[in-house]
C-alpha cells in the first residue's frame, strides 16, 4: 500500500519528525501562539486561525502545552533513584536526628532561664503574624487579568488526591520536629 493511497484511506498516521537542530518550526509557531495568548496578546480564536485549526483543537493544544511546562519542571535528581524503604529510612534517621535536635535546644533554653532568672516565653502562634495594614482596613486585591495568571493559580492550588507515602511521612517529620 502506498503512501498517496492511504492518506486517501485516512489509515496513514502522521510522523512528527524533529530535526537534529530542535523542534521544528510548526512546534515553535504553535508555541509562539499560545505563549501570546497566556500573555494577553491574542484571544484564543486569533491564535486558533492563525494556526489554521479549530478554537476546540487550540484549547487542547494550550492544556497539552501547561501539562508538558509543569512535567518539565519537575525537580530530576542526578544519580540513580531511591526505593521508597530506603527513602523511608532515611526520612526516619532525619526525624531521629531532629528530635535530638529538639531536646538539646530544649536543654539549652532551660539552662538559659535558670542561668538568667527569665521565665520562658508562652509559645503563640499569633507573634509571628505582622499586622501591615491598619485594623478594619481591608485591602482591595488585584482581580487577574492575563489567562496565564488564573492558569498559574490552578496549577498552585491543584493537590494531589493522595499523597505518596515519602510525602507524608515528611508531613509527620514536619509536625513532630516544629517545636
Amino acid at each position: 500500500m502506498s503512501s498517496s493511497s492511504a492518506k486517501k484511506n485516512g489509515s496513514a498516521k502522521t510522523t512528527r519528525v524533529t530535526s537534529l537542530n530542535g523542534p521544528s518550526q510548526e512546534a515553535r509557531r504553535t508555541a509562539a501562539a499560545i505563549l501570546e495568548v497566556l500573555a494577553g496578546m491574542r484571544t484564543p480564536s486569533e491564535a486558533a486561525q492563525a494556526l489554521s485549526v479549530s478554537v476546540p483543537r487550540y484549547y487542547a493544544l494550550e492544556q497539552r502545552a501547561v501539562a508538558s511546562l509543569v512535567a518539565g519542571c519537575e525537580p530530576h535528581l542526578p544519580g540513580p533513584a531511591k526505593s521508597p524503604h530506603q527513602r523511608i529510612a532515611e526520612l526516619e534517621r532525619e526525624v531521629q536526628r531532629l528530635h535530638q535536635q529538639c531536646d538539646r535546644q530544649r536543654a539549652l533554653a532551660r539552662a538559659v532561664q535558670r542561668t538568667v532568672g527569665l521565665p520562658m516565653p508562652a509559645a503563640s502562634g499569633k507573634a509571628n503574624r505582622s499586622s501591615a495594614s491598619a485594623p478594619g482596613k481591608k485591602r482591595r486585591t488585584r482581580r487577574p487579568t492575563v489567562r496565564a495568571l488564573k492558569a498559574a493559580q490552578t496549577l498552585r492550588d491543584t493537590q494531589p488526591e493522595e499523597p505518596a507515602p515519602e510525602s507524608r511521612v515528611a508531613e509527620k517529620v514536619s509536625a513532630t520536629a516544629s517545636p
